[in-house]
């Protein structure tokens, strides 16, 4: 009936009305009027239909009406999106409704053609939580630390507590209103205080911070070492030399390896990975935490974890000299770096060495200390990295993307005040993890969608058209120009581009801007293949210490796969929950992937503080109507605002240049520029740039006089314009 209603309605692009559908389906008695009714109000309570102020009924299908998240910007105006659309909404549009709240919205058409939508009716409202700071004037005040539109808050509980000035405190909404009424709900400490700026953003971006004792308790019950019960039906390989590679401060070890050399140039490569969905059960309450955590949140200083230190740095962590249950992955792998077959399946280990990046480094640069120290290990080293160059070489072939982006590392003392930052080194043994992990992953992933297992995969979809053409107009401008055909562009033709662009100046900014360009990668029931690994089987197998769709992998592989668990009601029930699992481990992972940017751009800020009258040099990462960023060595991002500059120039958008007015000068992405730091704030997460020497040998074009001019022509025009209708109003 649902499936007819909806037909009838779609049927009309202006709305209909219940009498029109009541005569559609014949319908005369009342029992088969209410039944109709019945159907109709489920179907806008599922946002399938909505029934406008004329009481007519709409389906909500893309084009006309939609229902998506809402994104603010900070100037007011914003952007539905849903997973087909991003519709422009004006600030005028933005009443009652705050950041990722979801909204219905009608779809209309402006009279120059461009669309944007109004919104009709708030869903749901995201935003339960805000952080603000306490200030002492005449009176109490909050000021909240995201902007809200000049939004006032009402705090009906500002008196019961003993708040000073400068007091970071969480509000909890009690009316989404105009004042927003809410009420104190946590204190989380003077703003000044060492730690507290962090723990402000975490509180800002939802995450948890703390765990429940419900889930302590369970933890705290879980035997810290392995019995003899916990080995039955496994393989045991504690016999097999196998170790972990991890960073120095690393505490949660959740993968090791093994590996052997055959003959005919072959290799089997086993990939160990801790086996946590034995511990965690299902709807337990160690498991709905970890569901509703999705991820755990490394941040500067500290990690946020996805499950209690008593598992992730205790019985789940392969630590040395002590048995771990794992589940493995073995393969053998030919000289082309193919998969020639494989075996997955629970077993027990002994990590014989906790060795680290930087340690095998130095075994594969010949280090003779590290030789001798490691001499049990050298050779394996070496097997390792043979092998890695082999997948690796396929992986190339296939098309993978390395985008190769420099990373910093912020250094903090123990007041929590950033002392240097430092580039991340990403060397050999880095890379061969990488390598490794990758292909485990691409295996289980192939293994799954054959055997056609309830599964969460990471996909990454094809790049929209527009975007693309987008990126082509840019790395053209770059000097490198993307070859082959924009209405199917393939994974092999961007990184042409990327191994072209290798050691230029250019290279950060094209990198940037093709990531950019890209679809989200994000988690899905359906194995839709992964564009940046050119990879069409691909999941996250190798972390489930630290990422919630990991742990589901392991769970269903278990099931379906150690235990032929296979019944029709519960495969349906497993289909419908691993969908559910893969959206909110989406959303968490970017909540996770916010409060890691937030706080990387606060210390930045921070640290350039002490910093200010000194000169640095750059290269422009992005250019904008109001000036352009400058992105130095060690990855600190500032603006060069427009206001500073010597002369007034025009923003170019299809050439993404500033020109001068008057001199022969233009700013243009890559290019590299000196600047002395005028200002930064830890709390603004904002650096400002004063450009101090124009570039020299930057000559006007003939094209580039021609758009002077062009836009010259327009500011008089608009000035003009602007005169007349002034004059008209007075």
């Amino acid at each position: 009936m649902k499936d007819e209603i909806i037909k009838v309605i779609q049927s009309h692009d202006t709305g209909i009305t219940i009498q029109q559908i009541q005569t559609y389906f014949q319908i005369q008695d009342a029992e088969a009027l209410v039944s109709l009714c019945k159907e109709i109000n489920e179907l806008i309570h599922e946002y399938t239909i909505f029934q406008d102020e004329k009481e007519k009924y709409h389906y909500i299908d893309n084009k006309h009406y939609m229902k998506g998240t809402l994104k603010i910007n900070d100037k007011g105006f914003g952007f539905v999106e849903n997973d087909e659309l991003s519709i422009y909404i004006h600030k005028s549009q933005v009443r009652n409704q705050f950041q990722d709240d979801e909204v219905l919205i009608k779809i209309v058409q402006n009279y120059d053609n461009t669309v944007e939508g109004k919104i009709l009716h708030t869903i749901q409202h995201r935003t339960k939580h805000v952080i603000g700071t306490i200030r002492k004037r005449e009176k109490l005040i909050f000021l909240p630390d995201k902007f809200f539109h000049y939004r006032k808050f009402k705090i009906t509980n500002l008196h019961d507590f003993d708040l000073r000035d400068n007091t970071k405190v969480q509000v909890e909404i009690d009316r989404y209103s105009d004042p927003i009424v809410c009420h104190i709900h946590k204190i989380i400490g003077n703003k000044y205080d060492a730690g507290i700026d962090i723990l402000s953003v975490l509180y800002e971006c939802d995450i948890k911070t703390d765990f429940d004792e419900e889930t302590l308790k369970e933890a705290s019950t879980i035997k810290s070492s392995i019995s003899k019960h916990d080995k039955k039906g496994r393989i045991d390989l504690t016999h097999l030399p196998i170790f972990t590679i991890d960073g120095e401060d690393s505490k949660d070890l959740d993968d090791a390896i093994s590996i052997e050399k055959l003959d005919h140039g072959r290799y089997q490569l086993g990939v160990h990975i801790a086996d946590v969905s034995y511990y965690v059960k299902e709807n337990h309450p160690l498991d709905l935490e970890a569901f509703a955590r999705g991820t755990s949140v490394y941040v500067c200083d500290r990690v946020v974890p996805m499950l209690p230190f008593h598992l992730s740095n205790g019985i789940c962590s392969l630590n040395p000299n002590v048995e771990r249950l794992t589940i493995s992955c073995m393969m053998t792998i030919d000289q082309k770096g193919e998969i020639l077959s494989y075996k997955i399946f629970p077993s027990v280990i002994k990590s014989i060495e906790k060795m680290t990046y930087t340690n095998v480094n130095k075994i594969l640069n010949q280090d003779s200390t590290m030789l001798k120290k490691y001499a049990h290990l050298s050779d394996l080293c070496f097997q390792m990295q043979a092998l890695a160059h082999c997948i690796r070489k396929r992986r190339q072939h296939l098309g993978a993307i390395d985008f190769d982006l420099p990373e910093s590392k912020i250094i903090v003392n123990k007041k929590g005040i950033p002392v240097d930052i430092k580039l991340r080194e990403r060397g050999e043994s880095e890379r061969i993890i990488e390598d490794f992990m990758i292909c485990a992953n691409e295996c289980v992933a192939a293994h799954m969608k054959w055997a056609t297992f309830p599964c969460i995969y990471r996909i990454h979809e094809i790049p929209e058209r527009e975007k693309m053409l987008e990126f082509a107009q840019m790395s053209a401008l770059l000097s490198f120009p993307l070859k082959g055909d924009l209405q199917h562009v393939y994974p092999k033709q961007l990184q042409q581009i990327l191994e072209e662009a290798k050691g230029s100046d250019a290279y950060a900014v094209l990198s940037r801007c093709m990531l950019r360009s890209m679809q989200k990668a994000k988690y899905d029931s359906n194995c839709l293949g992964h564009f940046g690994l050119a990879l069409s089987d691909y999941l996250h197998f190798t972390s489930p210490i630290r990422r919630y769709p990991d742990l589901i992998v392991h769970r269903m592989l278990r099931k379906y796969y150690f235990q032929e668990n296979f019944q029709e009601e519960g495969y349906e029930k497993d289909c419908i929950r691993v969908q559910e699992c893969a959206e909110n481990s989406s959303s968490q992972e970017r909540k996770a992937i916010d409060a890691e940017r937030a706080v990387n751009d606060m210390k930045k800020a921070q640290y350039m503080e002490a910093h200010i009258g000194k000169v640095y040099t750059g290269i422009i990462s992005s250019i904008t109507k109001f000036g352009f960023f400058v992105e130095l060595e060690n990855t600190v991002e500032g603006l060069v605002h427009l206001s500073t500059l010597d002369d007034f120039y025009h923003y170019h958008k299809p050439t993404h240049r500033l020109i001068s007015e008057h001199n022969s000068n233009y700013f243009t992405l890559g290019q590299q520029v000196k600047v002395k730091v005028i200002n930064a704030n830890r709390f603004e997460r904002q650096v400002d740039f004063e450009l101090i020497q124009n570039q020299k040998g930057i000559k006007k074009t003939k094209h580039t006089t021609n758009v002077i001019n062009k836009e010259r022509k327009k500011r008089r025009s608009y000035e003009k314009n602007y005169r007349k209708k002034s004059k008209s109003f007075a």
